[in-house]
């Protein structure tokens, strides 16, 4: 689903956006809910809405809750920290988070909630933020600003209106270590433009 920036009519881009598609492209064909955690603007719960009949989104800040809400109607928006929230039912066939893993306290702490939420046989997958920490990071990082400057140039880079942090308080290798150990046979994958991906399936007999 394209969303286009209400001044300008363009077609909106950013780091996020650009891998929503990473997220799509995890949720099986069978899925009937989805969970958006961290879901600020409410871009990916409006795509995942294309692909799966209930959504959720839940955020912790009112105000982008409202303005999300003031653009998709189909989608259920909660209020709320994903820690905590008493979800009913408190399972979903995909969870999904953009850009938020790096806004909560503890890494296992999110990742066993993210598990927890997971109906058997979901999904988990994860696009995050982290800090870089050695060769191999640096050349994620040229790579990064290459395609920034490319996509930038050919498509009209948006701004969310969600808080942000900045600089994220783990690197990628803790997080990976983190993931690891709380979702047994995750996949990671190192992404451009200051990402990672972390995908998990749990298990139908859990």
């Amino acid at each position: 689903m394209v969303r286009r920036d209400e001044n300008t009519a363009v077609p909106r881009w950013n780091h996020n956006i650009h891998y929503h598609r990473v997220v799509l492209d995890a949720v099986p064909p069978s899925a009937r809910t989805a969970l958006d955690v961290g879901t600020g603007d409410g871009l990916l719960a409006a795509d995942l809405r294309s692909r799966v009949p209930s959504v959720t989104g839940i955020d912790t800040d009112a105000d982008v809750l409202r303005r999300a809400s003031a653009e998709v109607a189909d989608v259920e928006w909660v209020h709320g920290d994903v820690l905590t929230h008493p979800f009913a039912p408190a399972s979903f066939d995909v969870v999904a988070s953009v850009a938020t893993v790096h806004h909560l306290p503890d890494l296992r702490e999110t990742f066993r909630r993210f598990a927890e939420l997971a109906a058997p046989s979901g999904v988990v997958v994860v696009v995050g933020l982290a800090r870089s920490a050695g060769v191999a990071d640096a050349m994620y990082e040229v790579a990064g600003v290459v395609q920034h400057r490319y996509h930038s140039r050919r498509r009209h880079l948006w701004e969310h209106t969600a808080p942000t942090v900045w600089p994220p308080p783990h690197t990628y290798a803790e997080v990976k270590r983190a993931a690891a150990d709380v979702l047994p046979g995750m996949r990671w994958r190192r992404l451009a433009m200051w990402r990672y991906a972390v995908e998990w399936t749990k298990d139908p007999s859990a």
